[in-house]
């Protein structure tokens, strides 16, 4: 009865992970043609063979998809370390601030530094605004000691606060206004073959860290005193899934800027389909991710035509019902 349910179980992981992949490569062929020259799923299909419009859809909007699929997937997995870490089911990097904190750190690099230094700069101020967001949030929630929705809220303090002080900097440098946008917003916009290059990489070196993670996630549930009765160190455990979860967060966000809500939404809707098994929760969420800011970018370029909403805008309206729900849900069960 137990390998029956075990198979059952594994299966519907595998139907689940399937469709989802399926519906992500749908988008994402439909993502492609949408733009200033309309193209057909087959213009498309033809493109990506080498065909006609190969340099409209390999140049612009292949590498666009791409940076989605690669940001979306990485957040969603930053949120599942992240809220394994503090145990906590509303803890994902843009309601606890990390993304406001990561996109400031770029920010206040790329108006200190000289444009040519940006290719390496904007990777570490971004790891450092998010480093400094996580301890800053730590030390909140040790001094309140306080319970799910006061830890939430003080995430969302930080993450204004951060966002107060990208505006101050904006009006000490407003010729660098522009610049801003994307880390206020979060947008794939201009997206180049380089970034995903470089996204790619970055993903790739983190695998390693994203493998030992998933095999010690369970065990970030655990209290500290069982941690420690089983031979764990509490604070090696959690502080290797915060600084993933970090790693993470900061390849996306220096490339598509602060996207709300995701690394909420997609691990929320993982456990839902496929319960809270390790593997199969970082793998489904990394799926769903990937679905859903690539979802999220091809809405904002059609709901709004000739313009275009960034895609951290539409993800943020969605997300930001499903938070309050979640948020008077955790208050009736507490």
């Amino acid at each position: 009865m137990i390998s029956g349910l075990c198979s059952f179980r594994e299966s519907r992981v595998l139907w689940v992970c399937t469709g989802v992949l399926g519906l992500t490569l749908a988008v994402a062929v439909l993502s492609m043609t949408v733009g200033a020259v309309t193209l057909s799923v087959a213009d498309v299909f033809n493109a990506l063979g080498g065909g006609k419009n190969e340099f409209i859809v390999m140049q612009y909007r292949g590498p666009r998809v791409v940076v989605a699929m690669l940001a979306g997937g990485s957040l969603a997995v930053a949120g599942v370390f992240l809220q394994g870490a503090l145990r906590n089911p509303l803890a994902s990097p843009d309601v606890v601030g990390v993304t406001k904190w990561a996109g400031l750190g770029a920010f206040l690099v790329s108006v200190s530094t000289p444009p040519s230094w940006a290719v390496w700069a904007i990777p570490i101020g971004v790891i450092v605004g998010s480093l400094s967001g996580c301890l800053m949030l730590f030390a909140i929630g040790r001094l309140l000691a306080g319970g799910i929705a006061g830890f939430a809220l003080a995430g969302v303090a930080l993450g204004l606060f951060a966002h107060a002080l990208v505006q101050y900097v904006m009006v000490l440098f407003p010729s660098r206004a522009d610049q801003s946008m994307v880390w206020l917003a979060g947008s794939v916009y201009g997206s180049t073959s380089s970034d995903v290059i470089a996204l790619s990489c970055w993903v790739i070196a983190c695998l390693p860290l994203i493998f030992v993670g998933t095999k010690h996630l369970d065990a970030g549930g655990f209290s500290n005193e069982t941690l420690i009765s089983i031979g764990l160190s509490p604070t090696l455990l959690r502080g290797g899934l915060v600084v993933v979860s970090v790693l993470l967060c900061a390849g996306s966000v220096a490339s598509v800027g602060s996207i709300g809500f995701l690394g909420l939404l997609a691990p929320h809707a993982a456990r839902l389909l496929v319960g809270s098994r390790p593997a199969a929760l970082v793998t489904t969420s990394a799926l769903l991710g990937a679905l859903i800011l690539t979802t999220a970018d091809l809405l904002g370029r059609i709901v709004a035509l000739p313009n275009e909403i960034p895609a951290g805008i539409v993800a943020a309206v969605i997300g930001g019902p499903y938070l309050i729900f979640l948020l008077f849900r955790e208050a009736k069960s507490d």
